[in-house]
């Protein structure tokens, strides 16, 4: 499994464990952090709000179906659905192999950002929040990379 260290230039709602990753061209991909894949379980299914579909942020983006429940899988920022990850619907392990990477899980072109925002994690500010949400899961977070200890 991949370890829990979340990229500092994405934006978290760390309430939510989801992440964007914003471009430049008023778009955003999204997608669940590690930590929150850790949390609920593994995932055996995701669907994606359709093409076309206005999402708030903290609304719902998809919902994923876990071992023992279905979770819905709220949305970091505001906008409209333009894209779904379609490698999920078959193969909705992606979301655990790679978080980060091809397990996102829509594409949507932003609304209203700026305040979005304020709401928002990202930078220096990424690994002690991530941290502090692991410790009140009483989860230990894995480091990204481990250090050799031969002597």
């Amino acid at each position: 499994m991949p370890s829990d260290h979340a990229p500092p230039h994405l934006h978290y709602l760390m309430a939510h464990q989801v992440w964007a990753r914003v471009e430049g061209d008023g778009t955003a991909t999204v997608g669940i952090t590690q930590l929150g894949i850790r949390l609920g379980g593994e995932v055996y299914m995701c669907r994606a709000k359709r093409v076309g579909t206005d999402v708030a942020q903290g609304g719902t983006i998809a919902v994923v179906e876990l071992s023992k429940s279905v979770v819905a899988v709220k949305s970091p920022v505001s906008g409209t659905v333009m894209a779904v990850n379609e490698l999920l619907e078959e193969q909705p392990e992606h979301i655990h192999l790679d978080p980060w990477g091809r397990g996102w899980i829509a594409r949507l072109r932003l609304s209203d950002f700026k305040s979005d925002r304020s709401a928002l994690i990202t930078g220096d500010a990424v690994a002690p929040a991530m941290a502090h949400q692991a410790w009140l899961h009483r989860l230990e977070l894995v480091p990204a990379t481990t250090p050799a200890t031969k002597k």
